[in-house]
């Protein structure tokens, strides 16, 4: 089993969108029985929330899932437990490798890294563009599924 790991700071917009949209990607693959997918939070501000309602009403514009989807804290557990640890921008990607104590693991990537963006995606608690964050995690989770298919050549035989 592959397990991947979307984190933000608040696990309310982004992480969750991104790991809705992954899961929808993953199950349209038909790899729901080799990937598992969960997002998390660098912060504690929003630990049993829902995903925000701008974040679930883009899901919902798109025919995706956010059942299920609550707010939870990373921990120290996460970094054995997971294959790909996704962070959103620079600040969660440096929140997670302080918090891992692995500076520079290959497992710990920023999520656009992944794509032709050289930059963060953009937080839509504070942007309220929900549309941009969505098609940057559209992206991101159509070339995270490309590099695990290839990584993982069981799945794509």
């Amino acid at each position: 089993m592959i397990n991947v790991l979307f984190v933000c700071l608040g696990n309310i917009c982004r992480s969750p969108m991104a790991e809705a949209v992954f899961k929808h990607l993953v199950e349209k693959e038909n790899l729901s029985n080799h990937v598992q997918v969960d997002s998390a939070a660098t912060s504690s501000w929003h630990i049993g929330d829902p995903p925000h309602r701008g974040t679930v009403a883009k899901l919902n514009e798109y025919n995706i899932s956010s059942n299920g989807l609550t707010g939870r804290q990373l921990q120290k557990d996460d970094f054995e437990n997971f294959d790909y640890i996704i962070g959103m921008d620079e600040n969660n990607v440096g929140d997670i490798r302080q918090m891992f104590g692995q500076p520079d693991h290959p497992k710990i990537i920023r999520f656009l890294n992944l794509t032709n963006h050289q930059k963060d995606v953009p937080d839509p608690y504070y942007t309220g563009d929900f549309q941009e964050t969505y098609d940057l995690v559209s992206e991101g989770c159509q070339a995270l599924l490309e590099k695990i298919k290839m990584e993982q050549v069981e799945l794509s035989s």
